[in-house]
């Protein structure tokens, strides 16, 4: 019998779409080597914050209550950082998975200069009014003065964390993850250190209180910022970024950032503040509120490691997949990954319910704060399953695709048309227990699921952003 090849390649291609999961062990392994180090990354970065929200703790919870308001400037930075991280990883995936290197540098370039004005602009900002920036997340005065007593110092990290997410970010492109493990350890062990001597004036140091804790988050940002330069600078043989690279801009590949990923800039922005006005509601209910949020949310943080790992190395195998202009592969990996997020979401949020049981031997909390923090994490442990399977479809996914105005407009639709609205009204119109008002800020992780699942599975997603006209392309059996 003549063989005949393009009966052939058409066969595989249909087994290809027949088979609901990935049978070839190297994507797991590729998988599992990228969202690794990116879950361990996040582990030692939260563990950062659980320690500083420990040795916090112990100077009472006014003092929690004050680091969590000087944080709020910090957390709308660190979404627009991650905006444009996440647009430099969109867009410089694609182009590696294409071999054109020289388009990843550009990138790299345009998110650098963009990521220091950013923090460079936040500074200024802070310096000239910081009591009317402070305001907007607290009206009491004694929580406002410790506050102040942090934010004087946290504000001069913020240029230092900017250059040091981006070149993290624009090495993940090139699938170079584990700089970014090793560079967390590295600050969580100074940071950590360095609390200890600043905070409770060990070693001969004085015992500077909440001061303390900010001058060791100030030293840990500026070294880090300096290892990874060095690294990017004399040791990274991917990317091979150079000053002249930061300097040179292509008008059209400037234009297509833009177009393409101020969608994900702009929804990471809102999503910033969004968190910001969710802190805000919450300052309003109390200090008890207000510790047992930020409590709640730094053990949220480490449990939900495996989510956020995943989801990041989603987006760059389907960056690479979309941008190599392999499609069929592209529809088997979105099955398998689809239910990954599954599995890993009710995983987590087992973990989540038993941790809630070792806060007491973590915190040293008074019974009512104790109760909040407990009945908060239980929250969590139910919207962990769908954060994992949400977000890692339509950022790891969808986004990551090419399909950037989506994300961004449900984001819209759900946090401003009802999760802000919602909260808003149980917490000053109806009343309702901080529990409550907490739940209803953290709905959308189940309701943006239903829109996730149509999304995903529809495939109108697919967009090549490598491409001069970019166009989308439907996956085979679409």
């Amino acid at each position: 019998m003549r063989h005949n090849p393009i009966s052939a390649l058409w066969l595989k291609d249909r087994q290809v779409h027949v088979m609901l999961m990935v049978r070839d062990r190297s994507f797991y392994k590729r998988l599992l080597l990228l969202a690794a180090p990116l879950a361990l990354q996040n582990i030692i970065t939260y563990s950062v914050s659980l320690a500083d929200n420990i040795m916090v703790g112990q100077l009472g919870e006014l003092a929690l209550s004050g680091a969590y308001v000087g944080n709020q400037l910090q957390n709308i930075l660190h979404m627009l950082v991650i905006g444009l991280s996440a647009a430099l990883m969109v867009l410089g995936a694609q182009f590696w998975g294409k071999g054109d290197a020289a388009k990843v540098r550009s990138i790299v370039g345009i998110a650098l200069r963009f990521a220091f004005g950013a923090g460079f602009l936040l500074l200024i900002t802070t310096l000239a009014i910081p009591d009317g920036v402070l305001s907007l997340f607290t009206d009491d005065a004694a929580v406002m003065t410790e506050a102040m007593t942090y934010f004087t110092i946290i504000r001069f990290t913020y240029v230092f964390f900017c250059l040091t997410q981006v070149l993290v970010a624009s090495l993940r492109c090139v699938e170079t993850v584990r700089i970014g493990m090793y560079l967390s350890i590295m600050t969580f062990a100074v940071n950590v250190s360095l609390n200890w001597i600043l905070i409770f004036g060990n070693l001969g140091a004085p015992a500077l209180g909440l001061r303390g804790a900010a001058i060791a988050t100030l030293i840990a940002r500026i070294l880090e910022t300096f290892v990874i330069v060095v690294y990017v600078r004399f040791i990274d043989k991917k990317l091979l970024l150079r000053l002249r690279d930061l300097m040179h801009t292509e008008k059209e590949l400037l234009a297509r950032f833009f177009r393409y990923g101020m969608p994900v800039i702009l929804g990471d922005i809102f999503w910033g503040i969004n968190l910001a006005i969710q802190g805000a509601i919450l300052g309003r209910l109390g200090a008890v509120a207000l510790a047992s949020a930020s409590i709640a949310n730094v053990l949220f943080s480490i449990m939900s490691v495996a989510v956020y790992g995943t989801s990041g190395a989603t987006a760059i195998i389907i960056g690479q997949t979309v941008g190599s202009g392999d499609h069929s592969r592209l529809r088997l990996y979105t099955r398998t990954l689809q239910v990954l997020f599954v599995v890993i979401g009710l995983i987590s949020g087992l973990a989540i319910l038993g941790v809630r049981h070792l806060v007491p031997l973590i915190y040293d909390l008074e019974p009512e704060t104790l109760r909040s923090v407990q009945a908060f994490m239980i929250v969590l442990a139910f919207m962990i399953v769908g954060t994992s399977y949400q977000v890692s479809c339509l950022t790891g996914i969808v986004r990551a695709g090419g399909a950037t105005h989506f994300v961004l407009v449900n984001d819209l639709i759900h946090i401003w048309g009802f999760v802000l609205p919602a909260a808003s009204l149980a917490a000053f119109f109806f009343h309702a227990e901080p529990v409550v008002v907490f739940a209803l800020l953290k709905s959308d992780q189940f309701l943006k699921c239903i829109v996730a699942f149509i999304k995903v599975n529809r495939f109108r997603w697919v967009k090549n952003l490598t491409l001069d006209q970019p166009e989308t392309a439907k996956a085979p059996g679409t």
